[in-house]
């Protein structure tokens, strides 16, 4: 924390610069788990309203680019926001939630649709809910981190 004096008999506290990072990981955090768990539930769905999708205009979101380009997205947010993370609390457990949740969902996206449906969507929902779970999981870590910092006077 910073003090300002200028103003004689008056102090006023400004916050430090550290905490916009902070509230931008956490930002990014939670749209991650989010995105993950829409990921999730959009695989889940995805087959049951297949074909009301074109009735609505939003055909788009069965294509295998849209899904490519989402795991991508969804992938380098993971890895980003975990690893920023692990860099302040140190804990490798979301670590062992995003790596494997990252590969299930790139092997999911890279497997044949016509031949391993189920295969398919095994592989992209539980990736999802493990890329969630470590957006959650670090979220939780961190702000441990946080609060374990302000107990010891850090």
């Amino acid at each position: 924390m910073q003090v300002n004096a200028s103003a004689i008999g008056s102090v006023s506290v400004l916050p430090t610069p550290a905490s916009s990072p902070r509230r931008f990981a956490t930002l990014v955090d939670r749209v991650g788990a989010t995105a993950s768990l829409l990921c999730a539930v959009h695989c889940i769905l995805l087959p049951f309203v297949l074909a009301l999708l074109p009735l609505i205009g939003l055909e788009f979101l069965a294509g295998h680019t849209f899904e490519r380009v989402f795991v991508a997205c969804a992938a380098v947010l993971a890895g980003t926001s975990v690893l920023v993370g692990y860099r302040r609390h140190r804990q490798p457990r979301a670590l062992f939630l995003m790596i494997p949740g990252i590969a299930l969902l790139l092997s999911g996206v890279t497997v044949d649709l016509n031949t391993h449906v189920l295969v398919h969507t095994l592989c992209v929902v539980t990736g999802g809910v493990l890329v969630a779970s470590a957006h959650v999981t670090n979220l939780v870590l961190t702000h441990r981190w946080q609060h374990a910092g302000c107990a010891h006077g850090v």
